[in-house]
């Protein structure tokens, strides 16, 4: 059975997913400026590692809560 996750959607090309997959975390990322990139993981600390290295506490200085909700997302799948 595949569960989804939804992290985020702007809009139908600004979103980003995660399908538990058995094992396997699959996170779809889709955006109107590169399409879609797909990252798979075997764990969720490889998620949350990732994640942190993709959306830097330093790059939302001015909008910490939005950062909070991400992150919580993620630790939610």
């Amino acid at each position: 059975m595949i569960k989804k996750h939804e992290i985020y959607k702007k809009d139908n090309w600004n979103m980003m997913t995660i399908e538990v997959q058995g094992k396997y975390l699959v996170l779809r990322e889709i955006s109107d400026q590169w399409g879609e990139e797909t990252q798979t993981f075997l764990s969720r600390p490889a998620l949350m590692h990732w994640a942190n290295i993709r959306f830097p506490k330093e790059e939302f200085i001015d909008k910490e809560d939005e950062w909070r909700e991400l992150m919580a997302a993620f630790k939610g799948v």
